[in-house]
């Protein structure tokens, strides 16, 4: 009986024990009740998944042509340009999903629109950043073997870096399936007429355990399987890690791209809202959230209010994006340490980051309390995933020589790790650290929205529904404008950190 087998039977137990023993309580249900529920409602689920999983199949698939183009056009361009590109997919992917899913509902009408737009929304952002390491990740002597044939930017692209980027492209999918299956559950939220998220709303609802967990194990199987899928083609398309990288570390850009994406920022906003003909009253412009934070006679006490809220979500998103980071970054150690451990470690975080936050959150509170723990559990939970991938695909790149040089003078496993394969690592832990700054606000604000009723997304919540517009506009622009700060912290410290790691990745 191989490992994994006995691991997903030690974890069924385990389960089943657990919801044993919790009986009575309505938070857990085990995997036998479960199994009978999935049985009786067999049609009825199978329908539901149907319209589900082709709303995020197609999200991933357009989100990630998306992602391979911008990050194509990031690498060709200069490196302001690649840097406005950046803030501006950061920017999208923090509008939070109690703000834009009621928004696309409008614009869209019925039909699939915002589910497949959200999904594809998720897709972009991490792909994006990963393939974008992947792109960067080139030898130099082959950029210039390609320039000494007199072949340009776009040769360069195509004959190296590409194919170099490869088990980045696969890493930035897999971590991309669980995302973009949320998005496609999160737009059903908003008014869809057919869906797996129509179910999950009826459960939450009616605080129906066993069909909660029931629809969750549903969609954390159909996560897995294309997980363990992606993962199948990409060890058939794997490369050869790369050669010793070597490069200048390139020029700080200063504050310019910062300023240059605002304010592209502020006038896609603004153009967005005028071409779709919305109406003021929902569909603030930028003057408008000006008005309401700065002119207004209540403008302190919007302000004040916002402060609040604010220091809520930021109390559970740090705490929670920490020990997400850690965790990921540390177990994907422990593989790398015991390769047989992959076999346990591996499902486990596939099925935590495959169960939709929209289903658990309210039970993990429930179970944990209104508290800071649930939230920044919650957090953690979404973080741990993609550091993980992300992490494991770094240390795997870490160049053959290299390792090579370290079995010549027979050193161990804990030295290679140390003095080779964690610097490796470096720009694919930074590039998931990245990622996870958007998406420790997006599991906040969640938690806030379906559960502990505090933060921003409660205040976003309460305020869609009484259409307090100016202030749910207001909420949306924080949360871009923190996301953004954090991301620049992140890059002064990603740059002190690769300029004597990974110059090739600055170039």
């Amino acid at each position: 009986m191989s490992g994994r087998l006995l691991v997903g039977l030690l974890l069924l137990l385990l389960w089943e024990m657990a919801a044993r023993t919790l009986a009575g309580t309505h938070l857990l249900a085990g995997p036998v009740d479960v199994a009978g529920w999935l049985f009786q409602h067999r049609g009825l689920v199978g329908r539901a998944l149907a319209v589900t999983a082709g709303e995020a199949a197609l999200g991933l698939l357009l989100g990630t042509l998306a992602a391979v183009l911008l990050a194509a056009l990031a690498v060709l361009a200069p490196r302001r340009v690649t840097a406005v590109i950046s803030l501006l997919m950061l920017f999208l992917f923090c509008l939070p999903l109690v703000a834009t899913g009621p928004l696309l509902r409008v614009l869209w009408g019925p039909g699939l629109g915002p589910q497949v737009t959200l999904a594809a929304l998720a897709v972009t952002f991490t792909s994006y950043l990963a393939l974008l390491v992947g792109l960067r990740a080139a030898p130099p002597v082959w950029l210039d073997l390609v320039r000494s044939y007199g072949r340009g930017r776009l040769s360069e692209l195509w004959h190296v870096r590409a194919r170099g980027a490869l088990p980045y492209v696969m890493a930035g999918l897999q971590i991309a399936a669980p995302a973009a299956f949320l998005g496609a559950l999160v737009g059903e939220f908003t008014g869809a007429e057919r869906g797996l998220g129509l179910l999950v709303i009826r459960a939450l609802r009616e605080l129906d355990a066993l069909a909660t967990w029931g629809l969750a194990t549903v969609a954390a199987g159909v996560t897995v399987a294309s997980h363990a899928a992606i993962a199948a083609v990409g060890r058939r398309l794997s490369a050869e890690p790369p050669l010793i990288l070597a490069a200048a570390p390139g020029r700080r850009e200063g504050p310019l791209p910062v300023l240059a994406a605002l304010a592209l920022g502020l006038i896609l906003w603004a153009g967005a809202m005028e071409a779709a003909g919305l109406s003021p009253f929902f569909a603030k412009r930028p003057w408008d959230v000006w008005a309401f934070l700065f002119t207004d006679p209540e403008a302190v006490a919007h302000r004040a209010e916002l402060a609040r809220a604010l220091a809520q979500t930021l109390r559970v998103a740090v705490p929670g994006y920490l020990a997400g980071l850690l965790a990921g970054a540390g177990l994907a150690a422990l593989v790398i340490l015991a390769p047989r451990a992959e076999g346990a470690v591996l499902p486990v975080a596939v099925a935590l980051r495959a169960v939709p936050i929209v289903t658990t959150a309210p039970l993990l509170v429930l179970a944990l309390g209104r508290g800071p723990a649930g939230t920044v559990t919650i957090v953690a939970v979404m973080i741990f995933f993609p550091t993980l991938v992300a992490c494991l695909q770094g240390m795997r790149q870490t160049p053959r020589a290299v390792l090579d040089l370290f079995e010549s003078y027979s050193a161990g496993r804990g030295a290679r790790l140390l003095h080779a394969q964690l610097p490796a690592m470096l720009p694919a832990f930074f590039a998931s650290a990245r990622m996870a700054v958007p998406a420790a606000i997006l599991a906040a604000t969640t938690a806030e929205w379906l559960a502990t009723g505090t933060g921003l997304g409660a205040l976003m919540a309460v305020t869609a529904s009484t259409s307090a517009y100016g202030m749910l506009w207001s909420a949306t622009l924080v949360i871009a404008l923190a996301a953004c700060l954090a991301w620049g912290a992140l890059g002064l410290l990603e740059r002190a950190v690769l300029s004597r790691t990974a110059a090739e990745q600055l170039a």
